[in-house]
């Protein structure tokens, strides 16, 4: 087991007795605003481009319209706060992700990256990064994927906990959660232009 495996654990276990409580009601508020289904799950890249299973409470209704008339205001405050992300404690449990790494995306989208953005895959993905503590999706694509190699050519313990620090502080100042004008990140098309706001509907939920 590598240190970085016993960080995430000695972090992860103790907080499901914190975090259990807050689960539970939001997975209740989840059933009661958009119905069943209160899991979203989603086949994602994982370490070397291996798929696994990712969780998340959802945030849309179901439905063919954009993702910005799908998404409800309780579902904008669950983004805003990062509950949505609070399932991906089980993807940590399992070994699939870290609490610190570079966001998993989709799958359809490693054909697209550039040799030096696919370094990002070299490392589990992670609930938070690098990229999402300076301009999360704020940022440019590009932007994104420079800060996502730079954490794996830099990575420490030290400067995951530095990570989180800085997650936290970013919750609680709610920015950067979208992508200007748009309700998620647009699609990432490699080095095509960039699909227009809200037309990564493909990915259904998630805001990566």
């Amino acid at each position: 087991m590598t240190a970085k495996r016993v960080f995430d654990l000695a972090l992860t276990l103790p907080g499901f007795v914190v975090l259990s409580p807050l689960m539970l009601v939001t997975a209740l508020c989840v059933r009661l605003a958009l119905g069943p289904g209160v899991l979203f799950r989603q086949r994602r890249p994982g370490l070397h481009g291996r798929p696994f299973t990712m969780l998340k409470f959802r945030t849309m209704r179901n439905g063919p319209q954009p993702d910005a008339e799908r998404l409800t205001p309780f579902g904008r405050f669950l983004r805003a706060a990062s509950l949505d992300e609070l399932p991906e404690l089980f993807n940590v449990l399992a070994g699939d992700m870290s609490l610190v790494g570079p966001r998993p995306l989709l799958m359809q989208y490693l054909p697209r990256y550039a040799k030096e953005q696919a370094r990002r895959h070299e490392v589990l993905p992670g609930i938070t990064g690098w990229a999402q503590v300076n301009g999360r999706n704020a940022s440019t694509w590009e932007e994104r994927f420079a800060l996502d190699v730079w954490y794996v050519d830099n990575r420490s313990l030290a400067l995951d906990a530095r990570i989180l620090a800085r997650t936290v502080a970013a919750v609680l100042r709610r920015k950067g959660i979208n992508a200007p004008g748009s309700a998620t990140m647009p699609e990432f098309l490699g080095r095509q232009e960039a699909a227009p706001p809200g037309q990564g509907r493909e990915e259904r939920e998630g805001r990566d």
